[in-house]
């Protein structure tokens, strides 16, 4: 553990949770800045992944919540096919409180201190604005605007990737991938899951929706007026005739309370870490609940950015996120093969094209 001058930068290899390669905590005390980086793998390339701006209770939770998204990452890059290994970020702190220009600049400066080893984006509480800010200082950085270089808002091909894996769920499932008068209940209705519902409904499925923000649904409700209203989560997953169950809020959707109450067939959504700990798969498996696991469906925002790098096509990336249809029905195909649940199928792709990549370097 190293001590730097202009803050603290400790740098941290753990061989536990997950076997992450470094983790990096950053204070900068002239703005504020209290922020974790945590890398687990740069085995197919540097890690890549966003940055989430959120009011964590303490240290510890940060840390862990940077861990698991950061493995996360390692997988969701695998299985999108992706010369990129894991990385993510969050700030300590209410983006509403302390956000500032100086704070993301002070960001920026830790990120650009790893040389390239992480490349960092968007995540929940920071925008394509705020990237712009951070590139000033970090060449390693994506999301930006259009008028920065960069792709704009990854929130449109991440809802793209969870639309065509849902198809793909209603393929293994029900042997036609068409959406159509299917009852689909989408949690979470902001920057990606409004974009999700509009898919849907232009298919003709049968939306209902639920957010914690009251303005969130009532702007899809204004805008889609044969939109659902639940009262809110729980009543959702409760509801009769569902269909499927598209978590796209915080991750930790799926629990010992949730899965068991569960009416949905299938459960497929933007969220990431979904299942709130090791076993909930094999539950909802037990159930007959067909799980997409969410950072492969969700990667179409990652596809995204990772291509800004190289100097964005948006055909070029829809027709790679257009992809996740393929890949989901070959992680079912593997799963029922290995008598396994999907998310350990997943698992197993990934782990394996991460092992070959570090064999071959």
């Amino acid at each position: 553990m190293t001590d730097v001058t202009n803050g603290v930068l400790h740098t941290l290899f753990h061989s536990e949770q997950g076997g992450h390669e470094q983790v990096v905590l950053c204070q900068d005390r002239a703005s504020g800045l209290k922020a974790v980086i945590a890398i687990h793998s740069t085995a197919l390339g540097p890690a890549l992944g966003g940055t989430r701006f959120y009011p964590y209770a303490n240290e510890e939770q940060a840390v862990a919540d940077a861990l698991n998204l950061a493995r996360g990452m390692s997988y969701k890059n695998a299985m999108a096919g992706l010369e990129h290994g894991g990385g993510k970020a969050v700030i300590i702190g209410d983006p509403e409180q302390i956000k500032t220009e100086e704070l993301l600049l002070a960001y920026g400066r830790f990120v650009a201190s790893l040389g390239g080893r992480y490349v960092t984006a968007c995540d929940v509480g920071t925008y394509v604005t705020d990237m712009d800010v951070v590139a000033r200082e970090c060449r390693w950085t994506t999301g930006r605007s259009p008028e920065n270089g960069g792709a704009g808002d990854s929130s449109v091909l991440t809802s793209f990737g969870v639309y065509q894996g849902m198809r793909a769920a209603a393929q293994h499932l029900w042997g036609d991938p068409s959406l159509r008068d299917r009852r689909v209940g989408v949690a979470g209705v902001g920057k990606v899951g409004h974009h999700l519902v509009e898919h849907l409904l232009k298919e003709g499925a049968q939306v209902m929706i639920t957010d914690v923000r009251e303005e969130a649904v009532r702007r899809v409700a204004d805008r889609h007026p044969s939109v659902t209203v639940a009262a809110d989560t729980d009543a959702l997953i409760r509801t009769e005739g569902l269909d499927v169950y598209a978590p796209c809020a915080l991750g930790g959707a799926l629990d010992d309370d949730t899965v068991p109450v569960l009416t949905a067939k299938v459960v497929c959504g933007a969220a990431n870490n979904q299942l709130a700990h090791p076993g909930v798969e094999k539950d909802l498996a037990d159930r007959s609940i067909l799980y997409a696991p969410d950072y492969v469906v969700n990667a179409g925002g990652v596809i995204q950015v990772a291509d800004e790098l190289h100097g964005f096509d948006f055909d070029r990336c829809k027709a790679k996120a257009a992809e996740i249809f393929d890949t989901t029905l070959a992680i079912f195909a593997r799963a029922k093969k290995d008598g396994i649940p999907p998310a350990a199928a997943a698992d197993r792709i990934a782990e394996q094209r991460m092992t070959e990549a570090r064999a071959a370097r």
